[in-house]
C-alpha cells in the first residue's frame, strides 16, 4: 500500500500561538487546508540555533509529512502526547498549565484546538485560540 501525500496550497491559511514552557518562549504556527484541516505546524523556539531549535524543527517536518500522507490529528496526538524531556514544567496556558515536554505541549495544544476537526467536528474558523 502506498500513501499519497496531499500538499497544501502555495498560499494557506494559518494560525500562530506564542507559547512559555519553564522560561523558554516559542512560536507554533499551524497551517491549514482549505477544509480547515491541519496540514503542517511550524515551531520557532526564542533560542535560535540551540539543539532544540533543531529538534523542533526536525519534529515538525515529520509531524506535517505523517499528517499530509493521512495520519490524522488525533493519531498524530495519540503518539505524542505526554512525551517527557526537557524543558518541562509550567506554562502560561490555562488549558495545559503544565508540560511533560514542547512535544507535549504541542500534541495538547492541537488536542484541544483541532483533533474533532479531522473527525467532522467544527472546522478552524469556528475554533478559537484560547492562549
Amino acid at each position: 500500500m502506498l500513501a499519497t501525500r496531499r500538499t497544501l496550497p502555495l498560499t494557506r491559511e494559518s494560525l500562530t500561538h506564542k507559547f512559555w514552557i519553564a522560561g523558554h518562549e516559542g512560536y507554533l504556527t499551524i497551517g491549514f487546508y482549505e477544509d480547515g484541516r491541519v496540514g503542517e505546524i511550524f515551531i520557532k523556539i526564542s533560542k535560535e540555533g540551540s539543539a532544540i531549535s533543531g529538534f523542533c524543527q526536525a519534529f515538525c517536518l515529520g509531524f506535517s509529512l505523517a499528517i499530509q500522507h493521512g495520519l490524522s490529528v488525533s493519531d498524530a496526538v495519540h503518539r505524542f502526547k505526554g512525551m517527557r524531556f526537557e524543558p518541562m514544567g509550567v506554562t502560561r496556558n490555562p488549558d495545559i498549565p503544565e508540560a511533560e515536554s514542547i512535544v507535549d505541549y504541542v500534541a495538547r495544544y492541537l488536542e484541544i484546538n483541532y483533533s474533532s476537526v479531522d473527525r467532522g467536528g467544527p472546522s478552524r474558523a469556528s475554533l478559537s485560540d484560547n492562549a
